[in-house]
């Protein structure tokens, strides 16, 4: 087997693995750029704000604020001036992105099942470990 590039392997997977999830999440008003990663993590950190999601997501400023601005319009989330400081925002869940969050579990679950559809659970956590050691490499890059 010819060795090839793990970028372009792992690059390859995230962009198809996006497309299937932007073409499941368009019925529900919920775009591409990562829009559900926003969600997910407003839904399990409620009152968190944009520079804490720029930070957790790894995605630039500008990402962030169009991702949210699209979720606020779509009716899943909602931003709250933040009584320390009146220049951040807070954003918040709506019961839509509530009612919605099995949904959502369910798309993001059947996804990662076909990611993982021809491994072994053995094969599967090891991928999971490998994948980790990478993260963590190129975080230390980063600091």
């Amino acid at each position: 087997m010819k060795k090839e590039p793990i970028g372009k392997l792992i690059s390859y997977i995230h962009r198809s693995n996006q497309k299937m999830l932007t073409k499941q999440l368009a019925p529900y008003g919920i775009g591409s750029g990562g829009q559900h990663s926003f969600l997910k993590l407003v839904l399990r950190s409620p009152g968190i704000n944009q520079d804490q999601l720029t930070q957790e997501l790894k995605f630039d400023k500008a990402t962030t604020a169009r991702s949210v601005k699209q979720l606020e319009q779509s009716g899943y989330i909602e931003r709250i001036p933040d009584p320390d400081d009146r220049r951040s925002l807070l954003v918040y869940p709506t019961p839509k992105a509530k009612e919605f969050e099995p949904v959502l579990q369910s798309i993001l679950d059947d996804a990662n099942k076909r990611l993982a559809l021809y491994l072994s659970s053995e094969e599967e956590e090891q991928l999971l470990m490998l994948l980790h050691k990478i993260s963590l490499s190129l975080a230390e890059l980063e600091a």
